[in-house]
């Protein structure tokens, strides 16, 4: 993960400076889009940088649950990022739409934009290999960023060729706001998420699913019941109620309750589980008391 991170700031930052140049010698308002894009990328990089450095350490006495709350904070911090630039972008391109200027230069933006997509795609290789390997929220967040920065890269170079070849001045201003529009889109997601973990959302219902499956697999289990799931960086925490035999011994529940544990622990490798056994007909009284007062 932290390997991740310094590459794609090394990466944003030299697709910046090579962006920059770019833009100051075509003035092509589709390259200032890609570069305030890239220069959003460094910004974000440089959070998720001290984000995941920080949701790496481990718990300690005042954060038993760890840190992994950096990363929604940060994705959070790179949707307010992007969406300030994608309001910039859609008032150069309005101004450019309405007062068109003719792209000079276009080769040194096609030389620049192939970079850019080499560059671009050797990063989200390796950050897709990283995201597998640990389920980093943040680094999943830049990695989708940067597709989308190979999609957009790829049609500032059509924009360049209909605007220098063709003498189609509104192309380039369009598809800077098509752009600027994408990237809005971008925020939005990449905001959604990040507020979602921070307000401890449960996991997905195929992953509650499964919790489920795995605990009644186990032998002894007769069933389980207030499942309880939430995510923190890369770490899962994962608690639920057993329901066992009334006239089990205490070892006994406690080596199911392990058992319990452990078949999760290998379904979830960074889960922390918390299980709790209960006697079946103290369940089953509660669940007719609570059917009783649903029907008053």
């Amino acid at each position: 993960m932290r390997a991740a991170t310094h590459a794609s700031v090394t990466v944003a930052v030299t697709l910046t400076l090579a962006k920059l140049a770019a833009w100051l010698i075509t003035d092509s308002v589709s390259l200032l889009s890609t570069l305030l894009d890239s220069l959003l990328d460094a910004a974000a990089s440089a959070i998720n940088l001290v984000a995941v450095h920080h949701a790496l350490q481990p718990a300690d006495e005042d954060h038993r649950f760890g840190h992994g709350k950096a990363e929604p904070l940060a994705g959070l911090a790179q949707a307010a990022f992007i969406s300030g630039s994608a309001v910039f972008l859609i008032v150069q391109a309005g101004q450019r739409l309405f007062h068109p200027r003719a792209v000079v230069n276009p080769e040194v933006g096609y030389v620049v934009l192939a970079i850019s997509i080499a560059l671009t795609l050797v990063l989200v290789v390796f950050q897709k290999y990283v995201v597998k390997r640990t389920g980093s929220v943040a680094i999943g967040a830049d990695s989708l960023h940067y597709q989308t920065d190979i999609l957009v890269n790829a049609s500032i170079v059509v924009s360049l060729v209909l605007s220098s070849r063709f003498g189609w001045t509104a192309a380039d201003p369009l598809f800077a706001l098509a752009i600027a529009g994408y990237i809005l889109w971008g925020a939005v997601g990449i905001g959604q998420k990040a507020y979602n973990l921070l307000m401890d959302r449960e996991l997905p219902e195929a992953d509650r699913r499964r919790i489920r499956e795995i605990t009644v697999a186990v032998p002894g289990v007769l069933g389980v019941h207030d499942v309880r799931t939430r995510s923190s960086g890369p770490q899962v925490f994962i608690q639920l109620h057993l329901e066992l035999k009334d006239d089990m011994a205490l070892d006994a529940a406690h080596d199911i309750a392990l058992a319990v544990e452990g078949a999760l622990l290998d379904a979830y490798p960074r889960a922390e589980v918390l299980v709790h056994p209960d006697p079946v007909s103290v369940v089953g009284a509660m669940r007719d008391r609570e059917a009783a007062l649903g029907n008053i």
